[in-house]
């Protein structure tokens, strides 16, 4: 019976590790650090890790961003690889800020993307696309909310969150991450 189960359905899809689907990318638009409009079609067709930071945060964010460059230079050659991190802090991280911060990682920026946008939708974004944050630290007015999170989600070439939502100052789950980008990156 091992025998038969084995040869049944080794090389389908059944064999394959499923990494669990937790929900679908909306549709978006943002403005990366250059100036240039990026959608929800930019993700497709390529595996997307994303994060939400912001350039003056003191706090979390330097660790992050740390973490974040080892998983952006294990991957940095492939080519169906980016990572996309929203500022959650629009009024202080515009185009040009963005681009500061960028060149100050010494990344190339077609694979690490800085995005920044009003306020509503990229706070949207980490809520219900993404699931960075719990619906529930919604208060009335979009004025008064702050997200600072230090999760990180990750984002297969079809638009779909999957894994799931990675501790970004866990090494344990950096290195979860980095295992589930290897197994999306061959899908």
């Amino acid at each position: 019976l091992g025998g038969f189960l084995f040869f049944t359905f080794v090389g389908t899809d059944y064999w394959k590790v499923k990494i669990p689907v937790i929900s679908v990318v909306k549709p978006f638009s943002f403005i990366n650090q250059d100036g240039k409009k990026v959608t929800e079609a930019n993700l497709l067709g390529k595996v997307t890790v994303v994060e939400y930071f912001f350039t003056t945060c003191k706090g979390i964010c330097p660790k992050l961003n740390t973490n974040m460059k080892d998983v952006y230079l294990q991957y940095k050659d492939q080519p169906d690889f980016q990572i996309l991190s929203h500022t959650c802090n629009p009024e202080t991280d515009s185009v040009p800020v963005l681009k500061r911060y960028a060149d100050s990682l010494k990344v190339d920026t077609k694979k690490w993307i800085f995005l920044t946008g009003p306020k509503e939708p990229l706070y949207l974004a980490a809520r219900e696309s993404y699931k960075l944050d719990d619906p529930k630290n919604n208060v009335k007015s979009i004025a008064d909310q702050f997200i600072h999170t230090q999760f990180f989600a990750l984002v297969d070439k079809k638009g779909l969150v999957r894994g799931k939502i990675y501790d970004g100052l866990k090494q344990i789950e950096i290195q979860e991450l980095k295992r589930d980008i290897a197994l999306l990156i061959k899908e």
